[in-house]
Parts: C-alpha cells; structure tokens; sequence
C-alpha cells in the first residue's frame, strides 16, 4: 500500500484531523524560512500531545531540516520527540551517514543522469527502517528547497525509483493528480503539503486530505 506523508503541519488539531484522516507519517519543518515554519517548543507540544492521544496508531512524525548539522538535526529529533528527519537542503552524504539511520534524504535533480548520481551518492547511508522512505525525490528548483507545487518530470522520477528500494514522491502532488502519478511510477510513497491546504500555508483543509488519501488508496 502506497505510503501518504503529509507535510508543513503547524497545529495539533490539524495533525490529529491529518492522522485520523489516515496519513502514515506527518511531516513538521523546521526551517525557519519556509511558510510552514513551526519552532521547536510548540513542534514538542503537538507531537507530545499527538502520542498521548493515538498512541501506537500515531503517524510516523518527521522533522523537515535544511542544511542543519548533523549534531543539531539528532538533537531537535531527541528534544522534540520525533521518529526520524528528512533533509532538504544541500547536505553531504557526511552529514546522512553521521546519522546512523535516523535520516533520509531529499533531492531536487534537473535530469535523470543527476538522479542517478545523487542515488548513488547517498546509496550507502539508506536507512533500513521500513518505515521511512530511502530517498525523497521533489521537483528541481533552483532557488526553493521543496514546496514549490512544481511536479518532478517522469523520466527523472523512474530513474531514481528503480534505483533505490522506497522511494517517496513529492512535488505538486494533489487529489486530482496523485492517482495517475501514482499508477504510473509505483512509488513506495507520496508527500504532499500545498496540495491538500485551504490557501494558508501550513493549514490542511479536511476534505481535501481525505480526498488525496483516498485516490492514493485507490489508484491501481
């Protein structure tokens, strides 16, 4: 079953409407320039409360980091109380490798050929936790790291799918487009943020994460 990651959440009431709504994991950034910002006490707060009400049925809680330290990245997970961190910047390898399994990576290519050397670039510090992607694969950009509502192009999407064993989608990614994106690239999972909000940033309109979720499960 295709994973549903759904991301820049700033509110407990929204990450609980999110969980019961049946995403696997939710994603919280902390990157201060992003419009979905949300700042480590009140990030601790939400996940403190989130656990204490689903308990073993809560989301796998990510913390969305761009261009942190490895030492700062293991510590916001500890602080706050996550299960694991993506990183969306311009990190190296190093800094994926330091954090012995607890990380993955996302990556912007412009073309296949790049896709694949990033794959190989980042192959030997793939978590083994199963619930967590391999690699996050977004739109390229080359001024914004990930939520651009830009849709990465198929040829770039294959190239790094059949190169690592769970890939997770992101980029413009909504309920009207998921299905078919999904039937045609068979991702191990797919991550949206704009695509399920009501026109704030960071607030997640009901009807439309059920929506998404509900194409995702559908799609054959």
């Amino acid at each position: 079953m295709t994973k549903v990651k759904v991301c820049g959440i700033r509110s407990y009431q929204n990450a609980l409407m999110v969980a019961e709504a049946g995403a696997d994991l939710i994603g919280l950034n902390f990157y201060p320039e992003s419009p979905r910002f949300i700042d480590r006490e009140a990030a601790g707060d939400l996940v403190k409360r989130l656990r204490a009400r689903l308990g073993r049925h809560c989301p796998v809680l990510v913390g969305v980091f761009v261009n942190e330290s490895a030492g700062r990245v293991r510590e916001a997970v500890a602080s706050v109380g996550l299960d694991c961190a993506q990183l969306s910047g311009d990190e190296c390898p190093e800094t994926l490798e330091e954090l012995n399994g607890i990380a993955f990576k996302g990556i912007r290519p412009k073309t296949a050929a790049d896709a694949l050397a990033d794959a190989d670039r980042y192959g030997n510090a793939i978590s083994a936790d199963g619930r967590m992607p391999s690699l996050l694969l977004d739109a390229f950009n080359p001024r914004l790291y990930g939520g651009t509502g830009e849709t990465a192009a198929l040829d770039v999407t294959l190239a790094v799918r059949d190169a690592v064993p769970r890939l997770m989608l992101a980029g413009g990614l909504n309920p009207e487009n998921v299905a078919e994106r999904v039937r045609a690239i068979r991702p191990w999972g797919v991550d949206v943020a704009s695509g399920v909000e009501a026109g704030i940033p960071g607030l997640k309109d009901e009807d439309k994460v059920r929506a998404f979720i509900t194409q995702v499960r559908k799609a054959k």
